[in-house]
């Protein structure tokens, strides 16, 4: 099934007529009536299971790499409690990076996204600054959500990295790398990331037998060693 498939175009028309539920603000511009909507995934939305809680609907995933963006560890979590640095993007039009490319089905699934990436403002983006790894590139809005600058900052020690969020990411590399045979998209996610910190911390559950709650441990953590042996040696245990 094509990602065209999986979208129902006459929604968007109707949502017009009935009055949309989308709350249109500077951060959040209302989508084309009529039009197919798209969203680029470049954190946890690489990962199918996490998608799929917001928007499921969005099991096709297609590998892309979008020009003009750069992804790093610069969103910086709520204040309150104990908190961490996730990936967010900024403009930059030299820089590139890989990412997944899916349709939305209806708008509760853009407003569900809108509600779960609220620390970002979401920007639509020009069919040249996509590439397809794998597949053709549809017809239709793509968006791509990018950080609001009064939340950016590297990670810290009250805000680091954490390998829960790190495992989410790369896991969701490796199964479009397994998916579409793409050999080297799990580094290039690695390598087309900027910010990594020393300010890292293994949450898994049982950190010394990740395997026992996740699978692709082994893979990823090969993987880190690899790409970023210093970063790798000194992240904590928690």
């Amino acid at each position: 099934m094509t990602l065209h498939d999986r979208l129902r175009p006459g929604l968007w028309l109707l949502w017009l007529l009935a009055g949309s539920a989308l709350a249109s603000d500077a951060c959040h511009p209302l989508p084309t009536p009529g039009t197919p909507q798209y969203l680029v995934g470049y954190g946890s939305l690489m990962e199918e299971a996490s998608r799929l809680r917001t928007a499921p609907s969005a099991k096709t995933a297609l590998p892309v790499r979008v020009q003009g963006f750069r992804r790093a560890w610069i969103a910086q979590g709520s204040p309150v409690g104990f908190s961490t640095t996730f990936l967010g993007v900024t403009a930059q039009a030299k820089s590139s990076m890989n990412a997944v490319l899916f349709a939305l089905a209806d708008e509760v699934e853009l407003t569900n996204m809108d509600a779960r990436e609220a620390g970002y403002c979401r920007v639509a983006l020009a069919p040249q600054q996509l590439t397809p790894l794998a597949g053709t590139l549809p017809e239709g809005e793509v968006w791509l959500y990018v950080n609001k600058p009064d939340r950016a900052a590297p990670p810290s020690r009250r805000f680091p990295i954490v390998q829960s969020y790190v495992d989410l990411f790369l896991g969701g590399c490796l199964q479009i790398e397994r998916q579409h045979q793409l050999a080297g998209f799990a580094e290039e996610c690695v390598t087309s990331t900027a910010g990594w910190s020393r300010h890292w911390v293994n949450d898994r559950i049982h950190p010394r037998r990740p395997f026992a709650h996740q699978p692709n441990a082994g893979a990823i953590d090969a993987l880190l060693q690899r790409k970023l042996p210093d970063y790798f040696r000194v992240i904590r245990i928690e």
